[in-house]
């Protein structure tokens, strides 16, 4: 395993951030946030979720954040999508990938998704047929959430997570990721689950999705990338949270993301003093929402140089 190759960070506050908050964000503000985050080096975004705007209508315009993302160079602007009506609307905005959420927990399906995870994986493979019907290019990743517990359930067993992965990879998915939806996770099981799936899935395995509600998110960030994870959602001022998971607050803080890394010497493009600015910003632009983080107070220390 190479330590020193590149780690991506694909930030997720447009969607999975802004979901959790009741208040919606004005348009001119997310495509400010936007530019923002592609200032900062990020080139992996969610920028927004096809669901129906009287269920999230924080997320009604992720149409045309999808569309300033296709101006900007280099970037894969990702959207969420929940069933074969959102992929179609994907693929009518030209996404560069979709993300099909799946729980490993049948409580959290059910109040997600209102489908038990084997319908999901179902609707999956209607998903991957209306995507190569339709000649795009659109990439379909499959989250699962609830990878390691769920606050409506309690105990996920592996041996589940690990039949959904599969599932999902024989239902037409281009790669999978694993979440710690509720902030369940320890390093050590981090490190069992995602080498068991890397056995699985091999580089399909694609990405880890943390969050600190109980303090452990970098601990394992830093687990899953001993292992071989290198790709990472993180949230600007960590917010976010799933609705239909109780007490499932905080993504992992993307400025304190790039930071574990650069004191590691490991890449990941990312610039932090465009990272404080833009947090600086949607400080204001929330004015009352609890923000999280640690980075933006303390600044780099005087042995780093650079974040980069």
């Amino acid at each position: 395993m190479n330590t020193n190759s590149p780690v991506i960070v694909r930030e997720v506050g447009l969607r999975d951030g802004l979901q959790s908050i009741a208040r919606t964000l004005p348009t001119e503000h997310k495509l400010e946030w936007l530019r923002g985050a592609y200032a900062a080096g990020l080139r992996e975004i969610e920028v927004g979720s096809f669901v129906p705007a009287r269920l999230l209508p924080q997320l009604a315009d992720t149409a045309q954040l999808v569309a300033l993302g296709k101006t900007l160079p280099g970037l894969l602007t990702s959207v969420l999508v929940p069933n074969l009506k959102g992929a179609q609307a994907a693929l009518d905005s030209q996404a560069d990938l979709m993300l099909l959420p799946l729980s490993a927990s049948h409580a959290h399906s059910l109040a997600n998704l209102h489908k038990t995870p084997d319908a999901v994986v179902a609707e999956i493979a209607k998903i991957r047929a209306l995507r190569d019907s339709s000649g795009a290019n659109c990439l379909i990743e499959v989250g699962l959430s609830t990878a390691f517990g769920c606050t409506l359930q309690g105990r996920v067993e592996e041996s589940e997570v690990l039949r959904l992965l599969q599932a999902a990879l024989d239902a037409g998915a281009d790669r999978v990721g694993l979440a710690d939806t509720v902030g369940y996770a320890d390093p050590l099981q981090v490190s069992r689950l995602f080498e068991k799936g890397f056995k699985l899935a091999g580089e399909r395995l694609a990405c880890g999705h943390f969050h600190d509600t109980r303090g452990l998110g970098m601990a394992n960030v830093f687990a899953a990338w001993q292992v071989g994870v290198r790709r990472f959602d993180a949230c600007l001022a960590g917010i976010g949270g799933c609705p239909h998971a109780p007490g499932a607050s905080g993504n992992v803080v993307t400025e304190d993301l790039a930071y574990l890394f650069a004191s590691m010497d490991v890449a990941t493009g990312l610039d932090f003093d465009a990272l404080i600015a833009l947090r600086a910003r949607l400080a204001q632009w929330l004015i009352g929402e609890t923000l999280h983080g640690t980075l933006w107070r303390a600044g780099l220390p005087k042995t780093m140089k650079d974040l980069v």
